[in-house]
C-alpha cells in the first residue's frame, strides 16, 4: 500500500473516531495536503539532504564520473526555477544541489544595500535565505503534486489511467535537494560560529562551508589582502560547526573546509608552539623572517621568536599583520587541507586564481598521500575569465608541442576575431569537459558556480531594456521573454499559478466546498496560456 493510501486510511479512522464532528473533513484531501508538505521542519530537510550528500560522496569515491553540481541562487524563486528546470530537462534532481553564496548575500540581500564580500552584511540573512530557498522548493512540490491530484480526479471521473497517475504520485521526486551554505569565516569567534551554524541547520542546511580567513578581515577569495588564521583557530570553528550538527541530531552533517592560503600572504596572529613540530610550529615556519644577532638589530616594539635554534624577527607590516614567505602558498594549502580533514572536516575547498586542472590536481595529489579519499568542492568562479584562461592554456600547450601559433597574439586572445578559430574551438572543448576532467584528475566531488544567477539576471535585464526602451517596444518582451517561455514550456508563464493561486483555490474548495470564492474562473487571463 502506498504512503498516500495509508494516510487516507489513517485520517479516515481519525475522522470516524470524532463521531460526526469532523464531517467537513475529507480524508483524501487531508492526505493530499500531507503529501504536499513532506518536510515539516528545516531539521527534517537537513537530515534528509545530509543522507543524500553522504550517499553521493560514497558513489563518487567508487566512480569519479559520479560528481555533483550546483548553481548559486540568491533568492528562493531563483532556486525554485532552477530545480524545476533540472527536472524538466534532465528528469531527475539526482546529484544536483543548490549553492548559497556569501558573495551574493552581501551583494543582493543586505539591508545596507550592495556590499563587498567582506562579512559586513547581517549574518541572520544567511539562515533566512536557506529557509526561503526551501520554502520555494517545497511550494514547487505542492504545486506539481496538486496538478497530479487534479489529473487523478479527472482520470477517476473519465475512466482514465488511474494506476499510472497514482504511480506518479507514489514515486514523486521532491525538488528539495542539498544546499551547500557559505558561513564565510564564521562571523566572529567560535561561539559566534556555533550559534550561526545552528540557525543555518535549523533552516535546513545539511552542509556548511567555512573558510580559514580572519573573520573581521575577511576578503572575497578572488581579491587581494586575504589574511589567514592559525590552524588551531580554524579547527575550533570546525569543531563548533560539528557540535551544532550533533546537538540538532544531524549526525551526518557535512563540513566543507575552505583554504584561501594559495592567494593569502598574511597572518594576523603568531600561534604559540607547545612542542617542536606541532601545528603552531609548522604554521610559523612559513613566516617571512630575518635573523637577529642581538638587541641592536631590533627597534622598539619589534617581535622576536626562536626558530630552529635561532632568534628571528617576523616581517611585520605597518598594520601589524605578518607576512608569509613568498611561494609557500602550495605547501600551506596542502597542510591546511590535511589538518582540516584530520580534525573533522569532510570536504575541501581550495580557492584558486585560475581554473587549471593540473594545478588543482597537483595539490590534491599531495593531500592524498596522507588522506587517500580527500575530495573537493570547487568554485567554477565567474571571477575567472574562462575564455581567456583556456585560450591561453591551449596556446601554451600548442607552443610547447611545437605547433605554429604565429596567427595568434597570446595577450589578445579574448578578442572576438578569434571566436571562430581552431584555437578557440579547442579551448571551448576543454571548457566543456573541465568538470568531468577535473573530477577525474583532481578529486573534485562537487562543482559549483558561486554567482551565475547574479550575472543571468543582469544579462537578461540588459537584453530586455535594450529592446523595450528602443524601437522594439512591447515586442522585446513578447518575443524575447513570453514567447520563449511558451515555446520552452516554462511553468512560470502562468505566473499566477506559480505564485500559488491554484493551490489557494484548491484549499478554499477543501475548506469551504461549493461556497469557495476562487480565482481560476473563466475570466482568469491565465487561461490564455492553455492553448
Amino acid at each position: 500500500m502506498s504512503q498516500y493510501q495509508q494516510d487516507i486510511d489513517t485520517i479516515a479512522t481519525l475522522k470516524a473516531a470524532q463521531k460526526g464532528s469532523w464531517e467537513g473533513i475529507n480524508p483524501e484531501y487531508a492526505a493530499r495536503m500531507k503529501a504536499q508538505n513532506r518536510f515539516k521542519t528545516g531539521l527534517d530537510i537537513a537530515k534528509y539532504t545530509a543522507a543524500i550528500m553522504r550517499k553521493d560522496m560514497e558513489e563518487y569515491d567508487a566512480d569519479s564520473a559520479s560528481y555533483t553540481q550546483s548553481l548559486g541562487c540568491w533568492h528562493g524563486f531563483v532556486g525554485q526555477q532552477k530545480m524545476l528546470a533540472v527536472k524538466k530537462h534532465h528528469g531527475t534532481t539526482n546529484k544536483r544541489y543548490l549553492y548559497l553564496s556569501g558573495w551574493m548575500v552581501a551583494a543582493l540581500r543586505s539591508e545596507f544595500g550592495p556590499l563587498p564580500d567582506q562579512s559586513m552584511h547581517e549574518k541572520t540573512t544567511v539562515p533566512m535565505l536557506i529557509e526561503e530557498l526551501y520554502t520555494f522548493l517545497r511550494q514547487a512540490d505542492a504545486r506539481e503534486l496538486g496538478d497530479l491530484f487534479k489529473q487523478l480526479d479527472a482520470a477517476k471521473a473519465n475512466g482514465g489511467d488511474v494506476a499510472a497517475i497514482q504511480a506518479q504520485i507514489d514515486n514523486f521526486e521532491t525538488h528539495v535537494v542539498p544546499i551547500i551554505a557559505d558561513i564565510d569565516a564564521g562571523f566572529g569567534n567560535e561561539e559566534a560560529t556555533y550559534l550561526l551554524a545552528k540557525k543555518m541547520i535549523e533552516a535546513g542546511a545539511c552542509c556548511i562551508q567555512i573558510e580559514n580567513q580572519v573573520s573581521d578581515a575577511k576578503q572575497c577569495g578572488h581579491q587581494d589582502g586575504k589574511v589567514t588564521v592559525p590552524h588551531e583557530d580554524f579547527l575550533a570553528k570546525i569543531n563548533a560547526v560539528r557540535y551544532a550538527f550533533l546537538e540538532l541530531g544531524v549526525d551526518d552533517g557535512v563540513i566543507v573546509a575552505r583554504t584561501d592560503s594559495l592567494g593569502a600572504g598574511l597572518t594576523q596572529k603568531i600561534p604559540v608552539s607547545a612542542t617542536p613540530g606541532d601545528l603552531a610550529s609548522q604554521y610559523n615556519a612559513f613566516l617571512d623572517t630575518t635573523e637577529v644577532s642581538g638587541a641592536d638589530d631590533l627597534s622598539d616594539g619589534d617581535l622576536v621568536i626562536k626558530q630552529d635554534g635561532k632568534l628571528v624577527k617576523p616581517v611585520r607590516l605597518p598594520n601589524g599583520l605578518f607576512k608569509f614567505k613568498a611561494n609557500t602558498g602550495f605547501d600551506r594549502v596542502v597542510l591546511d587541507c590535511i589538518t582540516s580533514l584530520q580534525h573533522g572536516a569532510d570536504l575541501l575547498w581550495i580557492e584558486t586564481e585560475k581554473p587549471h586542472v593540473r594545478q588543482i590536481g597537483d595539490m590534491v595529489d599531495a593531500i592524498r598521500e596522507v588522506i587517500p579519499n580527500a575530495k573537493l568542492v570547487y568554485n567554477n568562479s565567474p571571477s575567472f575569465n574562462w575564455t581567456l584562461n583556456f585560450r591561453q592554456q591551449v596556446f601554451d600547450a600548442w607552443q610547447e608541442e611545437g605547433k605554429d601559433v604565429s596567427a595568434y597574439d597570446r595577450a589578445k586572445l579574448m578578442s572576438a576575431e578569434y571566436d571562430d578559430s581552431e584555437l578557440a574551438a579547442d579551448a571551448d572543448a576543454k571548457i566543456q569537459t573541465f568538470q568531468r576532467d577535473a573530477s577525474r584528475e583532481a578529486g573534485i566531488f562537487h562543482h559549483l558556480i558561486t554567482l551565475p544567477t547574479y550575472h543571468t539576471a543582469a544579462l537578461s535585464t540588459d537584453n530586455l531594456a535594450q529592446g523595450y526602451f528602443g524601437d522594439e517596444g512591447m515586442l522585446a518582451y513578447v518575443k524575447g521573454v513570453q514567447r520563449k517561455e511558451i515555446r520552452q514550456g516554462l511553468a512560470c508563464v502562468k505566473h499566477q499559478a506559480m505564485a500559488g493561486s491554484d493551490l489557494g483555490d484548491t484549499h478554499k474548495e477543501y475548506f469551504s466546498g461549493e461556497g469557495a470564492l476562487k480565482a481560476s474562473g473563466d475570466d482568469n487571463t491565465m487561461n490564455q496560456f492553455d492553448v
